[in-house]
């Protein structure tokens, strides 16, 4: 075994330490879409000197600081929880006063080597296929009769990072009537979810076969054989022979819980710091649970390049939005239609959109933690006497196109 890889006393392991360790050796050996290679240069350079930022000393002590910036990529497990917190503030205006159904819809695992080599594509058709079913479902009079409030957030992960395609569907109880008044549901009940399944596996499939047909869609690697018409009919006819999973969870009893639960599921990544235990040359060390042994808290070692392979897999394409809104929460209608159930549920008008919560009042409210008070005397504030010039990027090797 190698030596364990240094950091500063007291710090937790961070993803990271990993990317700078093995990064290069990474790189060097494997071939890397464009988002990827922006993903781990951002993750190495974060809140380091290469990013540049400023230097705060003490008014009272003179004690200084480095502050460096953050990298804000996505996919950094340090630069999501700030992000994730504004977020919510926007959407809490926007929660109707009934309970909520959260669903889960999941791609079956023979799709997960088609979407590596064609991410957009096919992360695109599972948006419309779910979203296009939750709608004709609660534009369905059998079961509504209006227009739904649907978010709907791709996750493409399990706990070992291995490939498992699915969203997670939040839906307000109900539906607004073309007259204007608010359709209830019966209680605790939906939609039948074993139509579901069968109405949604139809629309992607039937996606699916017009990407093939159109030639939209790239083979290589072990998606080369797919490449002929007869190897498509017969993967097609393979996803016909199972059902679907579609997973419903209780209703929860008010907005404020559904925000909290919201929050778990909308800016997370496919593995957070502080499940990461060790690394060293040969192996990194994460826990995960194991969800079909009750949850139970496991380890897993991997072998640093698998490691960041199953992790650069979940980097999604470059400018792809992966929490969308459907029904009354469309972007282009959804102040005025938001309005009209309002009314119908006898609710408050919408409040005005809070302003973003600076860093400052973000870091106070959720911890306490005043970052202008100088840590050494705890008397005196820190003040930017002067910029950090971020160092010179070095060229990473040029990525493969997306």
């Amino acid at each position: 075994m190698g030596a364990r890889v240094p950091r500063a006393r007291g710090r937790p392991l961070e993803l990271a330490d990993i990317v700078r360790r093995h990064g290069a050796g990474y790189r060097a050996a494997h071939r890397l879409c464009a988002a990827q290679q922006r993903a781990l240069t951002a993750i190495e350079r974060c809140r380091t000197a290469a990013l540049g930022g400023e230097v705060r000393a003490c008014e009272a002590c003179g004690t200084q600081r480095y502050v460096y910036h953050s990298c804000r990529n996505r996919h950094c497990p340090k630069c999501q929880t700030l992000a994730k917190e504004r977020w919510l503030a926007q959407r809490r205006a926007e929660l109707l006063p009934v309970p909520y159904f959260h669903l889960v819809f999941t791609l079956p695992h023979e799709v997960n080597a088609l979407a590596q080599g064609n991410p957009r594509a096919l992360y695109t058709m599972l948006f419309h296929s779910v979203s296009a079913t939750l709608v004709e479902f609660g534009e369905n009079p059998r079961w509504l009769g209006g227009e739904i409030a649907a978010t709907l957030v791709l996750h493409t992960w399990g706990q070992t990072l291995t490939q498992h395609l699915h969203l997670h569907c939040l839906l307000g109880a109900g539906a607004l009537a073309p007259d204007g008044h608010w359709i209830h549901p019966r209680p605790g009940f939906l939609f039948p979810i074993q139509a579901l399944s069968a109405v949604c596996r139809g629309k992607f499939i039937a996606a699916l076969k017009h990407a093939f047909t159109h030639g939209h869609l790239k083979f290589a690697g072990s998606t080369q054989p797919l490449a002929s018409p007869q190897a498509q009919q017969r993967f097609v006819a393979q996803l016909y022979r199972h059902d679907w999973v579609v997973y419903a969870k209780p209703a929860f009893s008010g907005p404020e819980s559904v925000l909290d639960y919201l929050g778990r599921y909308t800016h997370r990544i496919a593995l957070s710091n502080h499940r990461l235990l060790s690394v060293n040359a040969t192996e990194v060390r994460f826990r995960y649970k194991d969800y079909a042994h009750g949850n139970k808290v496991k380890v897993m070692g991997l072998h640093p390049h698998e490691f960041l392979r199953r992790f650069l897999i979940h980097v999604l394409p470059q400018g792809f939005m992966r929490i969308r809104h459907y029904g009354l929460l469309a972007n282009r209608t959804k102040r005025a239609k938001l309005a009209q159930a309002r009314i119908a549920l006898d609710a408050p008008p919408v409040p005005p959109t809070p302003a973003a919560e600076t860093v400052e009042a973000f870091w106070l409210r959720v911890a306490n933690l005043d970052i202008h008070l100088c840590p050494h005397c705890r008397a005196g504030r820190m003040r930017t006497i002067g910029p950090i010039l971020a160092a010179p990027a070095r060229a990473p090797p040029a990525p493969t196109p997306a």
